[in-house]
Parts: structure tokens; C-alpha cells; sequence
């Protein structure tokens, strides 16, 4: 994704950039300092990544249902740099609804560096470490980094964000030190389900600078079609479900693409239980592809400036043990802070309406293809 749809730069970074140093101070005294614990599932991510992180957790229901919950682009730049001031307030009240999941997991849109040089491109972003502390906070189990911004400032910035995640305990997919450790899912087992996550941008923008190699650190990208591919396939022989969090799409289109809507069947025929998208600036359909669920775009979340929509919400997947995922989208509004504030009434009806003609230029189904395999917590 781009900076947003006005074309003005982000001047705003500079004097932002400047305050980095002196945030990452801050954030190790906030950490010390918490009276929060690291969520549940955190881990001190290997050196490589290049094999599978794999946690247990428990979900609060006693149903056997498990609630994953996914929103989309996340930024700390602009207006929400001013929100770092208190991590734990930085989501405002949705962190409620993000929380009330077993797993919650979003793209985040920036890297975390204060260093590096900037990459030939328009738009370049910097976050302070406090970003990963506000992730936590808000409830976020996972980011994934696999965008158009994680190598904004190259493979200084990109080893910078690595190392300030493992150090604020926040999981992430979608980059590595390698093609092995860019591609490796993460895989967390709530109630006896294992669920495994994969991050993959889609996105051209010097991508072939900045995919990830055998020998050169970078993003997992669809360009490397036959990694990414094996890569869902691995995932689906260590765990039931799996999730594909993609960065793809046309910016300020509410329709998917013709390089989303080829790639997304490929991926459901690799083993992809759900597919989650980000990147358009835009609200895009979701609903079945076959037995495959596909949110194709969410949109903005905790966003910097305005852009080509402020409607964006939080889609809540829930698995039951012996039917079809069940989903819910909480509609939400980018406010004048850059914080996602939840609709109600009318206005939410209104929302709610929107979304759900969205799936019909996705070509998706209101439900799973009868004779399909489902996506279930058991099966």
C-alpha cells in the first residue's frame, strides 16, 4: 500500500523519525514497567524462522468454538504517532473487540527501524518500538510484515523491525532472514486445533529486490510462485487450518483484481482454509471460494491520513467443532485520530449492507460449495 489516495508525502516521518531513539528508550521502561503479561502465545521467535513457530493456548469458550479475528493495515505514522504517547490506549475502545478473540492478527504497515536508507520509492515510513508494545496491548496476537513498506529503509530497517518484535514478544510471518524463514508459517493450537498462519505480499513494487532468497534476508512474495504455493502446502500438513494473510489488490478499488482473483483459487487448492487481504485501501468482498473462506480486502485500520475510504471493521471467524466457520464483520469508521471507532444503528446497518454487496464483484459465495470439505475446527 501506498501512503494513501491524495499523493502527499509524508513529511510528518522526519520529525518522527527523530523521536525513534528516544521512543525505543521508552519502550524498554514501558515493558519493564507493564502490569500487562505477554499475551498468551508469545514466543521468542528463533534466530532463523526458518522452521515453524509452533504455541498452545486454551480459548475462554467451553463450546469447543474457536474466534480468530482479523482487521487490516495498521500505521504509526502521522496522526497515530501522536496516539504512541500511551500504548495501551492506542486502538481506542475496538481493542475490546480485538481482545474478546483467541487469536487476533492484522498488517502491520511499517517498519520499526531508525536507521537504514531509504529504497527508491515515493512513500517511506518508520515506527517507534512502542508500535509492538501498542500491538500487544490492543490484544493483537500476530502481524504479519509481508507489505510494500517493510523494506523502506532496506535490510537495516527490515532487521531492526525482526528484532524489535522478538523483543516486545509480538509474532509475526511474512519475513525472515531467509526465503526458509520468510515463508514459515506460525502455528498456535487453541483447544486441540492447530492453526497455522502465512504471510505473503503480492504487490510488484521492487519486489524482486526484495523478496526473500536462500542468502538474502527480505519478504515473502507471490513472485516466487512455486515457493509460496509450497509454502501453504507445508503449512496444511502441520495443521488443520490455515490462514494466508495476503497484501495484494489495486489501491482505492473495492473489487479484487485479476492477480487476486487468479492467485486466490491456487492457494485454496494448496490447502488454504481461510485467505485475509490487505493493501487497497479499500473494504473488499468476503465469502466461500469452493470450501475455502476468502476476505479479500480489510481495508484500513489504525490509519496515518486520509485515504480512499474510512470504512473499514473487524471480520470475526469463528470454528465450530463439526460445521462451517461462521463470520461476522463489526463495522467500523477511520476516525479524525486515525483509530477505528466500532458503527452502531443505522449507521452500522448501512455498513453492514455495504459489505455484504461487496461480495458479488468478488465472485464468493454466502456459503461453502455443497460436497466441499469445510473449514471446521475438526475437519
Amino acid at each position: 500500500m501506498t501512503g494513501g489516495g491524495d499523493g502527499r508525502r509524508l513529511s510528518a516521518v522526519v520529525i518522527q523519525r527523530l523521536l525513534i531513539v528516544m521512543a525505543s528508550g521508552l519502550m524498554a521502561l514501558s515493558a519493564a514497567c507493564s502490569a500487562s503479561a505477554p499475551a498468551p502465545n508469545a514466543v521468542h521467535t528463533a534466530a532463523d524462522r526458518g522452521s515453524p513457530i509452533v504455541k498452545h493456548r486454551h480459548a475462554g469458550a467451553h463450546s469447543g468454538d474457536i474466534t480468530l479475528a482479523f482487521a487490516g493495515d495498521v500505521h504509526f505514522a502521522g496522526r497515530v504517532a501522536r496516539l504512541l504517547k500511551d500504548p495501551a490506549t492506542t486502538f481506542g475502545p475496538i481493542a475490546l473487540a480485538l481482545k474478546s478473540a483467541d487469536f487476533a492478527a492484522v498488517n502491520l504497515e511499517t517498519p520499526v527501524t531508525s536507521r537504514g536508507q531509504q529504497q527508491p520509492k515515493t512513500y517511506h515510513f518508520a515506527a517507534s518500538p512502542l508500535a509492538f508494545v501498542a500491538l500487544r496491548d490492543a490484544g493483537v496476537d500476530l502481524v504479519t510484515v509481508a507489505n510494500n513498506h517493510i523494506l523502506d529503509y532496506g535490510q537495516t530497517g527490515l532487521a531492526d523491525t525482526l528484532a524489535a518484535a522478538k523483543a516486545a514478544h509480538v509474532p509475526y510471518v511474512g519475513a525472515g532472514v531467509n526465503a526458509a524463514a520468510a515463508w514459515a508459517p506460525y502455528v498456535v493450537t487453541i483447544n486441540g486445533t492447530k492453526i497455522a498462519i502465512v504471510g505473503i505480499s503480492q504487490v510488484a513494487e521492487l519486489a524482486s529486490s526484495w523478496v526473500a532468497t536462500a542468502r538474502r534476508p527480505g519478504e515473502a512474495n507471490a513472485i516466487n510462485l512455486n515457493r509460496t504455493l509450497a509454502a501453504v502446502r507445508a503449512a496444511k500438513r502441520l495443521a488443520r487450518i490455515v490462514v494466508v494473510f495476503m497484501h495484494w489488490g489495486t489501491e482505492g478499488m473495492a473489487c479484487p483484481d485479476q492477480n487476486q482473483l487468479s492467485l486466490a483459487p491456487k492457494l485454496a487448492a494448496a490447502g488454504a482454509s481461510i485467505i485475509v487481504g490487505s493493501h487497497a485501501h479499500m473494504l473488499q468482498g468476503s465469502g466461500w471460494l469452493g470450501h475455502t473462506f476468502v476476505a479479500y480486502g480489510m481495508g484500513n485500520f489504525l490509519w496515518w491520513e486520509n485515504s480512499f475510504s474510512t470504512a473499514t471493521g473487524l471480520l470475526k471467524l469463528t470454528l465450530h467443532p463439526h460445521a462451517p466457520l461462521s463470520a461476522r464483520f463489526i463495522p467500523a469508521v477511520v476516525s479524525g485520530t486515525g483509530q477505528p471507532l466500532v458503527e452502531h444503528g443505522a449507521a452500522a446497518r448501512r455498513a453492514l449492507a455495504h459489505y455484504a454487496s461487496l461480495r458479488t464483484c468478488a465472485g464468493l459465495s454466502a456459503s461453502p460449495s455443497a460436497g466441499a470439505a469445510t473449514t471446521s475446527s475438526t475437519g
